[in-house]
């Protein structure tokens, strides 16, 4: 039998801008088929892709800088004040760049910086992208990403060493599973604080996870390890929000069907 048990949501995070830093959240407010808010609110442009401000859709992530190819991005440590649209770029508590998303001036100055030290791997003049309400996920589906922490303990006993968390840029995190359980729940619906979210996808993992993302070393081969050990590369799944509500860090999260 299935172990129902509820789970606990350990931590929330958004990536304001693709392949750039995790913001860790306290809370937030999920919309019904809306992914989780400010959530690759941003993009940076690897070459021109026609993504249209005023149409925004869905592009593969081989149009932007991302971690998959450009793992120079985790060397850089980066906040955004979303009250201002500031974002900052340091690298050991030195400012290497900063610029407000919301103006030319900032755009540009954000620009200039990834034209400066991504020359090597750029298609063409990079461009801060955003359109609205987009998010520039992985995948076409308004969803947002879940990963049980005991599945990374299990990651961690095939690779004999600690792989964290933030590798895999989910949007939540959950203790309390047994390793793997998620994959039970696919199509099936989660009651976490005030939300419902039908699980809707096993994530397959590409090479953006083989990247530490405190040090940018590309020093591990985890969609290999996993289909070595368990015949698949998943690790993870989409979600979609079915009911609307805030979630907080230290909800309980768990089937609907137990409440």
């Amino acid at each position: 039998m299935r172990d129902t048990s509820p789970a606990r949501l350990s931590r929330i995070y958004r990536y304001p801008v693709k392949g750039l830093s995790a913001e860790p959240l306290e809370k937030t407010s999920l919309q019904v088929g809306e992914p989780l808010p400010g959530d690759r609110h941003y993009a940076i442009e690897n070459g021109a892709s026609g993504f249209e401000a005023s149409a925004p859709r869905y592009f593969p992530k081989s149009y932007f800088l991302m971690l998959m190819r450009n793992e120079r991005l985790a060397t850089w440590q980066t906040h955004f004040d979303e009250a201002t649209g500031l974002l900052t770029i340091r690298r050991g508590g030195e400012v290497l760049a900063e610029g407000r998303l919301e103006t030319i001036e900032g755009r540009e100055t954000i620009e200039r910086f990834f034209a400066a030290h991504c020359a090597d791997e750029l298609r063409g003049a990079p461009k801060v992208l955003s359109g609205g309400g987009h998010s520039f996920s992985d995948v076409a589906r308004k969803v947002l990403s879940i990963i049980n922490l005991e599945s990374l303990k299990a990651i961690e006993a095939m690779v004999g060493q600690p792989v964290h968390p933030l590798r895999f840029r989910a949007n939540l995190y959950v203790e309390g599973w047994p390793a793997w359980q998620e994959f039970d729940f696919l199509d099936q619906t989660l009651k976490v604080g005030d939300c419902r979210l039908k699980v809707v996808k096993r994530i397959v993992r590409c090479a953006a996870v083989n990247v530490d993302p405190e040090t940018g070393a590309r020093d591990l081969n985890l969609p290999h390890t996993l289909m070595q050990k368990l015949g698949h590369s998943d690790c993870g799944v989409y979600a979609e929000v079915i009911s609307a509500g805030t979630v907080r860090v230290g909800d309980t999260i768990a089937p609907a069907e137990v409440f």
